[in-house]
């Protein structure tokens, strides 16, 4: 098809054969062979031109007949009046005949022939978009749909302007209403101090949120209970979402006693309706409460998209809570049969911890059987398990032996996470109709959402913070010296020895423990590990390097403690200067892992989110698959800039 291009369209052979014959005639007199020569050259390239032209002209109505054949013999003429663009091709997309309307539209009234579709199609080649359902394309300005059929000698293609409608479906788009309501996270925080303080604190609140609906052109409403709501364009929401929101920044330079406001924003996006939005807006506000506040959960699509989140959650201090939840467990706990207390899979301290001072309350106060399902050969606190067997060797059961005793009245309660793929046994999880959760880690979205009772305190140390509350509420006549010290263990592991995330409840919590015989000697002994450990651990500590003031390190490790040399790896590494998270890579069970520590300067959530892990703002861990210990940390090197970017 080329070479009939170059032989039918080119005026350069026309030229070159009047040169050729212009110069015969001059050389005949001087160099007669020549002129014979030249004569018979420029005849053979006419006779040439006008074979391959005879050619070309039966290809490009061999084509435009194979097309009207396949349309059912419509008329040529017709086809040209035809009100909508069309244009034939060859087989390799050389454009062969077009029609008035097509060369008025898309080509200012040129004949397009012998050029390629490509640039008309939006493909390079005309058989990725043949016999498609048709496909959408904007070409000058204008939008298009485009049916393109193959035919036997090549493809025909009609154009649809539907520029109109283009433009009236984007003005739908910009102009859709999204509901988002506003939270005041720390308004009680503030309720403390004085009232003149108080009030001007809310006002300049409110003040920045009228602020940031004018300008952009939302609707404001004050709701009760320190709640606002606003009605936004889509437009709006976008560049809101492309820019992260920056009225989350703007509400944190509202200060008063060395305390930032914060606010939680949950935005209900692509629904049909203001009352879908609104109710999927408070889906999204609960989400973003439950992920420790200061930050804007969108929801769309049944999917949520995160932006903020990088300060620490407001403590609440009052209790009202935790006396109602317990209320509402021991309720739930005297209707069932027997209970199991699971937590997550390869289990801590706090996990362990938690579990340990809620058996004997459930137990000997509540007076129901009650088990720990656990495994004990993956767990990280088996020191733990073994000085806990030594008193109560029936503490503990295994998912398959809890498997032969479920039944309709089971109830299981779930301590230290709150994903049914993390915790000890899914299988047994899924079995239990009566499900209680227990948990502090910041709030993901598949979390197991049918519960009767979902205790979540993302402001809480741990889990075992959480259950030492509740156990004043349960009873305590029955509080022994080794579930104080269990319990104790959990709150000193995740606050790392009362450092981070030790607000006046903790401390509270540590009190009541050490009330009831814990001592922190005997619980610090829990924590020793083997020589072999302690070296390990240094090795990886010696190995890390610096990336934007995180510590990064690669564990060449594959013993059977390396979850565990990991954790404490990283918790090292936070000691070095000017570190604000550090992140230990490891392999384990067929998976790279990430070990994710930090002081809260850095939310080492949102870094492994992006990896798709999670955990909380100081501690966190994700888990992939097929990738090497390089790769994974090129893709945490990467995260980490996001949320640096962010």
């Amino acid at each position: 098809m080329k070479r009939r291009r170059i032989w039918t369209s080119a005026p350069w052979l026309i030229i070159s054969i009047v040169i050729i014959l212009g110069m015969s005639v001059v050389t005949f007199r001087y160099e007669p062979m020549v002129s014979f020569i030249g004569g018979g050259l420029a005849f053979f390239l006419l006779a040439a031109s006008i074979v391959f032209r005879a050619r070309y002209r039966r290809y490009v109505t061999r084509t435009v007949s194979s097309a009207l054949d396949s349309l059912g013999k419509i008329d040529h003429g017709y086809l040209d009046r035809f009100k909508l663009p069309v244009v034939l091709t060859g087989k390799f997309g050389d454009i062969v005949w077009s029609n008035t309307r097509f060369k008025k539209s898309l080509c200012s009234g040129r004949n397009p022939a012998n050029e390629s579709i490509s640039p008309y199609i939006g493909a390079k080649d005309i058989e990725e978009v043949a016999d498609q359902e048709g496909f959408e394309i904007d070409f000058d300005g204008r939008h298009y749909f485009v049916y393109c059929t193959s035919v036997e000698e090549g493809y025909v293609c009609f154009y649809i302007d539907n520029t109109a409608y283009s433009i009236i479906s984007q003005k739908y788009h910009e102009t859709q209403k999204s509901v988002a309501l506003i939270s005041f996270d720390n308004r009680d925080e503030f309720s403390n101090d004085s009232e003149e303080e108080s009030t001007r604190v809310l006002l300049a609140l409110e003040t920045k949120l009228l602020h940031f609906a004018d300008e952009n052109k939302a609707l404001f409403k004050t709701l009760p209970s320190n709640k606002y709501m606003m009605i936004i364009d889509r437009i709006v929401l976008d560049k809101l979402i492309a820019d992260k929101f920056p009225i989350l920044k703007e509400v944190r330079t509202i200060k008063f006693n060395n305390r930032e406001a914060t606010v939680s924003i949950g935005i209900g996006m692509n629904c049909d309706t203001l009352i879908e939005s609104e109710q999927k807006a408070r889906k999204a506000l609960d989400m973003a409460l439950g992920r420790g506040g200061d930050q804007v959960a969108v929801m769309k699509d049944d999917n949520y998209e995160f932006f903020g989140g990088v300060s620490s959650g407001i403590e609440k201090m009052s209790k009202v809570r935790s006396r109602v939840i317990a209320t509402s467990i021991s309720r739930v706990i005297s209707e069932a049969d027997r209970v199991y207390i699971m937590g997550h899979r390869f289990s801590d301290l706090d996990c362990v911890g938690a579990a340990v001072g809620l058996q004997p309350i459930i137990e000997k106060e509540l007076k129901k059987p009650c088990r720990i399902v656990i495994k004990k050969e993956t767990s990280m606190a088996k020191s733990l398990i073994e000085l806990v067997e030594q008193s109560n060797a029936k503490m503990f059961t295994t998912p398959e032996d809890a498997m032969k005793n479920i039944s309709f009245k089971t109830l299981i309660i779930v301590v230290d996470t709150h994903i049914p793929d993390m915790v000890e046994s899914p299988e047994l999880l899924s079995k239990c109709s009566h499900v209680v959760v227990i948990d502090h880690h910041r709030k993901m979205v598949n979390y197991i959402n049918d519960a009767v009772i979902f205790y979540h305190e993302p402001t809480a140390s741990s889990a075992s913070e959480m259950v030492a509350e509740l156990i004043t509420y349960l009873g305590d006549s029955h509080m022994s010296k080794l579930q104080s010290e269990a319990l104790l263990s959990g709150i000193m592991l995740d606050t790392k020895n009362f450092v981070v995330r030790t607000g006046v409840r903790t401390f509270e919590a540590a009190a009541f423990l050490r009330k009831h015989g814990a001592d922190t000697v005997e619980t610090k002994e829990l924590f020793a590990g083997t020589l072999e450990n302690y070296k390990e651990k240094y090795k990886i500590v010696s190995n890390a390097e610096i990336f934007r003031k995180c510590a990064i390190s690669i564990a060449e490790s594959n013993s059977d403690s390396i979850r565990l040399i990991a954790a404490q790896a990283a918790d090292e590494l936070l000691a070095v200067e000017n570190v604000l998270a550090s992140f230990v890579v490891f392999e384990n069970n067929g998976g790279i892992n990430i070990s994710a520590r930090s002081y809260g300067k850095l939310n080492v959530q949102l870094v492994m989110e992006i990896l798709g892990g999670g955990g909380h703002q100081n501690m966190a861990a994700a888990q992939l698959q097929g990738l090497s210990k390089e790769e994974t940390k090129q893709k945490l090197i990467d995260a980490i800039d996001s949320v640096n970017h962010a």
